[in-house]
């Protein structure tokens, strides 16, 4: 556990992102299995722990320190898991000593909700603040170490000289502590067989179209519809629905499972009819009440039916298509889309356009609830992991714009824990009442940062715990890529990827805009 400490505050304290390579790839070599394993398990958020949640590390707490002590700290520091390990006593008489990682996996892995206090307790005891403080980090997830999935599968890749996107197929494939990929990885084995496993390919992205146009003619249109990109597996008797990460999200939409009965696998767009009848695709607002759900009701199956629009095929009865040319594997997918039901399968179409112009104008008309742009596909391009340059593009809306009214802050996490970085923003009634349009956290630069964390502390006239609600004479525009009516929300909007385009100190608070403005956008 101290060396997987010293990673994790290593790799806090590291910006470059060359340097957390390193210092993943190092550990990597040094540390032997099962405890790597674990540890990039842990990074990667790969680890759930049902009995072990950060209310029973509150309560634990309590039983040891002060409440307002701890409260007070909490609101400090920004983080659970941090201001535990920092105020967590230290039993008398008992030394220090150190533990593997895959010790702390077993004990939190067989834990139930009755014995689990006493067992992280008992293990935090063991410990110093750094290793509390990993130890906690590890059961509750949430690290915040600037590790995302692909970089942790790129120090991978370089601490053993292997192919990055051979360690993604095989990484979805192979669950924690990975003893398979790192015998692979080490030369100790031959590269695990997935002929039979519906393992995830990684996905091919695109590069935001700049100012310098591409020669339209090399290139297919196509729309860029606002669901989540899935990649659907089929392979030894088993379907899998995986997201653009790599997380398996079958059970969240099991009738697609059930009706993709073919030995292939396809990239396309996840969505929801815009009716029960079988209408257009909805708004991604409606596509959210089925994200992220462990059990689907008939209720929701019925009020929100799944489907999803085909982009690409990528293997077909065993033959990987990846290295044909996007013309070839369309005109294969042409072909195959007759065999998937139509309740649940349709195939995106190319888009016809004379020029650019006539591309220009069809994109700016489309403000379709779920088409958020255009997506520009080389026509000779196989299909290749990652962004390439040259290949495809995506070219998406002008953003909406809406000038709206802080109401209220909260603090962020990270690096920002100490300042007031996530703002609530609303809109005016025709009777003159503010009421919550959205929330943001992003769209400004550090010195706007320091500016809106001052504002908001020189201005608060309420505390509800992180929350302070401010006065109402801060003007922010809003950026947003679509807006939608919502039932959850008082205002009955919510919108698409808001954050702030700009602060408008300049204009007063009741020039800001009203909610039928916001209505007349909602789609």
């Amino acid at each position: 556990m101290r060396a997987f400490a010293a990673l994790i505050d290593r790799l806090i304290y590291t910006r470059s992102r060359n340097s957390k390579l390193a210092l993943i790839a190092d550990y990597l070599k040094r540390t032997p299995d099962p405890d790597r394993g674990w540890a990039i398990a842990a990074l990667t958020e790969s680890l759930d722990f049902p009995a072990v949640k950060a209310a029973m590390v509150r309560a634990l707490l309590a039983e040891r320190v002060d409440a307002e002590l701890f409260r007070l700290s909490r609101h400090f520091v920004g983080d659970t898991a941090e201001t535990a390990a920092l105020l967590w006593p230290e039993p008398a008489g008992m030394a220090r000593d150190d533990f593997p990682v895959s010790h702390a996996v077993a004990a939190l892995t067989a834990a139930t909700r009755s014995d689990a206090p006493a067992i992280l307790a008992g293990l935090l005891d063991r410990l110093d603040a750094d290793g509390r403080y990993a130890l906690l980090k590890l059961a509750l997830g949430g690290m915040r170490v600037g590790v995302s999935a692909r970089l942790a599968k790129q120090a991978f890749a370089q601490a053993f000289d292997v192919d990055v996107d051979a360690v993604e197929e095989l990484w979805h494939a192979i669950p924690p502590p990975y003893t398979s990929l790192f015998d692979w990885g080490e030369g100790r084995a031959a590269r695990p067989d997935l002929a039979d496993t519906p393992f995830f390919r990684p996905f091919m992205l695109a590069h935001p179209l700049e100012d310098g146009q591409v020669d339209l003619a090399d290139y297919a249109a196509e729309w860029k519809w606002d669901g989540i990109r899935v990649q659907i597996v089929q392979a030894g008797g088993e379907t899998r629905i995986y997201s653009r990460g790599g997380e398996e999200i079958g059970g969240a939409f099991p009738e697609i499972v059930a009706a993709f009965d073919q030995h292939a696998v396809i990239d396309g767009e996840l969505l929801v009819r815009g009716d029960a009848q079988g209408g257009e695709a909805a708004s991604f607002n409606a596509l959210q009440q089925r994200l992220g759900r462990k059990t689907v009701s008939k209720k929701m199956l019925a009020d929100y039916p799944a489907f999803v629009r085909v982009y690409d095929l990528l293997a077909l009865d065993g033959a990987d298509l990846r290295g044909l040319p996007w013309h070839d594997r369309r005109a294969r997918l042409e072909r195959f889309i007759d065999r998937l039901p139509a309740s649940h399968f349709d195939l995106s179409q190319v888009i016809s356009a004379h020029d650019w112009d006539d591309l220009a104008t069809r994109r700016d008309g489309a403000r379709d609830a779920a088409i958020e742009g255009v997506m520009l596909k080389r026509r000779d391009a196989p299909y290749i992991a990652g962004r390439r340059a040259g290949l495809w593009y995506k070219w998406k809306r002008d953003p909406l714009i809406a000038d709206c009214v802080m109401m209220y802050a909260q603090r962020g996490n990270g690096r920002r824990a100490s300042f007031y970085s996530d703002y609530t923003f609303g809109c005016w009634t025709a009777d003159g009442e503010l009421l919550p349009v959205g929330k943001a956290y992003s769209g400004f630069t550090d010195e706007e940062l320091k500016w809106l964390d001052k504002f908001v502390r020189n201005h608060t006239l309420a505390r509800f715990g992180p929350v302070r609600e401010v006065e109402k004479t801060l003007v922010l525009e809003v950026a947003f890529d679509s807006i939608h009516a919502s039932k959850r929300h008082k205002s009955g909007l919510a919108m698409r990827f808001p954050r702030i385009a700009r602060i408008r100190r300049d204009k007063p608070a009741e020039e800001a805009d009203r909610i039928d403005t916001l209505l007349a956008m909602a789609t």
